[in-house]
């Protein structure tokens, strides 16, 4: 475990939900590395006798085992922040129940809707809780997002195109979404002028999203996570891409979030906040 953090800043405890998925696996490994902070406890679908140690080869967990019930981990840890890297069908579920544990929640599932991040908010602001969902922990994705955002304020014709790994549960990608609503802030629509279009093969334009940006996802074995915006204008494309080419690249977000959502109250959504 970690030594003591340097000054009077006393360590965050932290939890992981998805310990064993990959993003889980690569969380734990930098919360192990980051002298603010310490592992609280790990959380788990799969029921395994093996301890924490034995699971990732080391020595810095003595003692700790997976839960598999996250209310029982909440209740007997008490960790400071709780991490969800789990999966939509069950990251609400998850979220409700660490805020009603007095505890912070930083979410990187997607696949909340609208009203579930309205009761999240709710929730928090009652308990006088921070928490966090955030669609993307790589800061290249979230300037990708940002420089789309300026770039349809100059053009009315654009399409997304989101590839992930052929295990990502929802689409589009929590990412692909935000992106969008973020470009519909300054364009009320985007591909008014375009011919009629009849789908000769349904789903073929791929799905409309805020202000009718097209958005088409892409799951292949092989990929991360990636993302394209496409805009078009008379005589000319712009096209802004961001790839993740190693999870290496979510963890510095994930860890300042998990530092920054002890000082919030309420709900912050997206990593472009607290930058």
């Amino acid at each position: 475990m970690n030594a003591p953090a340097s000054g009077n800043s006393p360590l965050i405890r932290v939890a992981v939900c998805g310990a064993k998925g990959k993003m889980g696996r690569e969380f734990v490994k930098t919360i192990w590395s980051d002298p603010e902070l310490a592992l609280a406890g790990v959380v788990t679908g799969t029921p395994t006798a093996e301890s924490v140690d034995e699971h990732f080869g080391v020595t810095l967990a003595p003692g700790m085992h997976f839960d598999t019930d996250l209310n029982e981990l909440l209740a007997r840890e008490k960790p400071d922040v709780c991490v969800d890297l789990t999966h939509p069908g069950v990251v609400f579920e998850n979220s409700m129940a660490i805020i009603e544990a007095n505890c912070r929640p930083v979410i990187g599932t997607t696949g909340l809707s609208a009203s579930q991040l309205a009761q999240l908010d709710k929730a928090l602001q009652g308990k006088q809780l921070g928490g966090m969902v955030v669609p993307n922990f790589a800061i290249g994705a979230v300037l990708l997002m940002k420089f789309a955002q300026e770039a349809a304020g100059y053009f009315d014709h654009a399409e997304i195109i989101e590839l992930h790994h052929n295990q990502k549960a929802d689409a589009p990608s929590g990412t692909a979404l935000k992106t969008a609503e973020l470009m519909a802030e300054r364009q009320a629509r985007f591909g008014g002028s375009n011919a009629p279009e009849k789908e000769s093969l349904p789903g073929a334009r791929g799905a409309k999203g805020p202000a009718d940006v097209r958005i088409h996802s892409v799951r292949l074995p092989g990929l991360i996570a990636h993302q394209e915006v496409i805009l078009g204008s008379p005589g000319q494309v712009l096209t802004l891409r961001h790839d993740s080419m190693d999870r290496a690249c979510f963890m510095p977000g994930i860890a300042l979030c998990v530092k920054k959502v002890m000082s919030l109250t309420g709900l912050t959504y997206g990593l472009e906040h607290i930058l």
